[in-house]
């Protein structure tokens, strides 16, 4: 069982704002499955290869990861490149601590993190440049 949903909701409006100025983290861009709103959300995501994998603190049932799968796509702003990001999957912790090992750190255990998400690169745009997809 991730964290609660409520601390999510929290830190949407409180951290999420600050986060998306200060240049340190990944950006998420997707669309909201109900408002066809697009959304900004400031997280950390690992390149394993031709894919990205995150880490879902908050579970699969969090806003971004439903509309990442309601959608089916989004782009992750990264190093200075745009990302697009296409067949997102929910993958088991096995499988993803044998993607990120040597990667990323494991959560602290309290928190309970089981979920995680994976998507595929479709292409990246450096510089107003696109970039042929990979893979």
């Amino acid at each position: 069982m991730p964290m609660p949903l409520f601390w999510g909701k929290i830190n949407k409006r409180v951290f999420n704002p600050r986060a998306l100025t200060n240049g340190r983290w990944k950006i998420l861009n997707h669309v909201g499955r109900s408002s066809g709103r697009l959304y900004r959300t400031p997280l950390d995501a690992y390149q394993v290869d031709d894919t990205y994998v995150f880490i879902l603190v908050y579970g699969s049932r969090s806003d971004w990861v439903q509309n990442i799968m309601a959608e089916g796509t989004a782009n992750l702003e990264a190093h200075g490149e745009m990302v697009d990001l296409v067949s997102p999957r929910l993958i088991p912790y096995d499988e993803a601590w044998s993607l990120l090992d040597g990667i990323a750190k494991r959560p602290p255990g309290f928190l309970r993190v089981d979920e995680f998400l994976q998507m595929d690169i479709a292409s990246r745009k450096t510089a107003g440049r696109e970039r042929l997809p990979t893979g």
